[in-house]
Parts: structure tokens; sequence; C-alpha cells
């Protein structure tokens, strides 16, 4: 249960991290100015806007990197196959090796 709304949430703040990084202006200008975002820009004030546009992207990034972290801690345990794996062989490698000898070969060409 937690381990998936972990993974939701990582895969909703990659989306919102996708769509901030679009809307920032860089050389070209950004998204942001192409389908009048600009107006908002005039609205809040352009270095206002870049700095919330930073301070949001930074913001997603970490929460993605705890979410991944988060997400790690919380994964259900499917290792014991392994580990069940690993004693048996360390039980073949501490006990003794019998040794069977060899059946006695039998002519049947006869």
């Amino acid at each position: 249960m937690l381990y998936s709304l972990f993974i939701g949430l990582a895969i909703f703040c990659a989306v919102l991290l996708v769509l901030v990084v679009l809307a920032q202006n860089s050389k070209g200008g950004g998204l942001s100015n192409q389908f009048g975002g600009s107006g908002a820009s005039n609205l809040i004030g352009v270095k206002k806007t870049g700095d919330l546009l930073e301070r949001l992207t930074w913001g997603f990034a970490i929460a993605i990197m705890v979410l991944s972290l988060a997400t790690n801690l919380s994964t259900p345990n499917t290792g014991r196959a392994t580990d069940d794996i690993l004693e048996r062989a360390k039980e073949t490698q501490t006990a003794p090796a019998t040794i069977t000898p060899a059946p006695a070969a039998t002519d049947t060409a006869k």
C-alpha cells in the first residue's frame, strides 16, 4: 500500500517537474511566452516568476529523490527465496561429503 503511494507520488512529481522545466525561460523564451504565459510574468514580475519556477524545479527534484529512497525502504521483502538458496549452499559446504563407490562394471556382452 505504502509502496504504491510512493510510486504514484513520484510519478506525479516527475510530471510536474517536466511542466515546470518547460515553462521556464531559456534562451529561446520557453513555453511560457509562446502560450501567452507572459501575462502572468508581467503580473507577478519577471524576476519573481523565474525565482518561483527555479524553486519549484529544485523542490520537485528533491521530492523525487526522497520518494525514490522512501520507495526503496518500503519495498516488500521479496529476497526470501535468495536467502533460502544461500542457506542451502552454506549447508552443503559445511556438511561432510560422502563418497559413494561406483557400481562395479559388469560384462553384458556374452
